[in-house]
């Protein structure tokens, strides 16, 4: 098997292609900048998602039987651009169909596309788990780019009969994780005193392990054609459980001060951070009964196991 996979040097796509080279499969990506990084066996071609017509790609795509598509303009919290769901639409919309065009024209048999449990939204109710099926239209910026992808993608199967798959994983953590999980982690680290511990939320997060092991097993799945996935790791923690997970695979002791929601919600408004406040007290739980009933597909680590993982990696 050939596989075509772009985000390459991004932290689910350097994962993907570790999983792929340990089954033996044949693996092209395609990188901003050529780079020394990747094993000898891995053939690169130079190329953006913005310029997806490039001959390069093109030739890049010839004989692949399966592209995994993990590059996108991603979630920025302080956006500074005027417009920035036209931002989002150039690479995450647009670059995607061109992608998927040239690879439908190419013979590719399958496209698997890493979307985002942000086209279902930013939160729900405490035991109202997101669910494929949910008749929801997103208006971030981010989400609604993701959106028009799939919806671009499902009409692109039924034209040329090249099968789809669309993943939408919620909060991905694994070694190499950054932003806001690096940084709570950090803090466990360091001993510093949160205000974290009275949260009585619900989250699903996935393990990097279990993603790439879905999308590994999404390759040739028959079942997987033309659907769309819920995944997580099916065990969803609060976040001071998680906070206290954390702590525990550092082996260390911490310090959670149970300061109400509301009241950390209120100053969190005041200092113009409600968004943060937002992720870090509000419910975002998913369904993932589907990949496990259609695909027989289940999670092939836990999160105690992957925390302690990325601890050991010398974060």
């Amino acid at each position: 098997m050939k596989v075509f996979v772009t985000g390459a040097t991004g932290f689910i796509g350097s994962a993907v292609i570790n999983s792929l080279l340990r089954l033996g499969v044949s693996v092209t990506v395609m990188v901003r900048k050529l780079s020394s990084s990747f094993p000898e066996e891995v053939a690169q071609i130079e190329g953006a998602l913005s310029d997806a017509l490039a001959r390069e790609i093109k030739i890049g795509l010839h004989g692949v039987d399966v592209v995994i598509h993990t590059a996108a303009r991603v979630h920025i919290m302080d956006e500074d651009t005027n417009d920035p769901l036209a931002e989002f639409r150039k690479v995450n919309t647009a670059g995607t169909m061109t992608l998927a065009k040239q690879a439908a024209d190419a013979g590719v048999k399958r496209f698997i596309f890493l979307s985002s449990i942000k086209v279902n939204g930013e939160y729900n109710r405490l035991g109202q788990p997101f669910r494929e099926d949910d008749d929801f239209k997103p208006t971030d910026p981010y989400g609604l780019s993701k959106y028009e992808a799939e919806q671009g993608l499902l009409a692109l199967a039924q034209e040329t009969g090249m099968e789809v798959v669309i993943i939408r994983p919620p909060l991905v953590y694994g070694v190499g994780v950054k932003a806001n999980f690096l940084s709570m982690m950090k803090w466990i680290k360091r001993g510093v005193p949160l205000p974290l511990g009275a949260i009585y939320n619900a989250r699903s997060l996935i393990a990097l392990d279990n993603l790439t092991h879905f999308i590994v097993h999404c390759l040739k799945h028959p079942k997987a054609k033309n659907e769309i996935f819920l995944v997580s790791d099916g065990d969803d923690v609060s976040t001071t459980e998680l906070l206290y997970k954390v702590a525990k695979a550092f082996n260390k002791k911490v310090c959670l001060i149970p300061i109400p929601v509301w009241l950390m919600t209120f100053f969190a408004k005041f200092i113009n951070k409600g968004d943060v406040a937002s992720r870090l007290f509000s419910s975002l739980q998913v369904d993932n009964s589907k990949s496990r009933d259609l695909l027989r597909w289940k999670p092939v680590t836990s999160m105690d196991k992957q925390l302690k993982k990325i601890v050991e990696s010398n974060v």
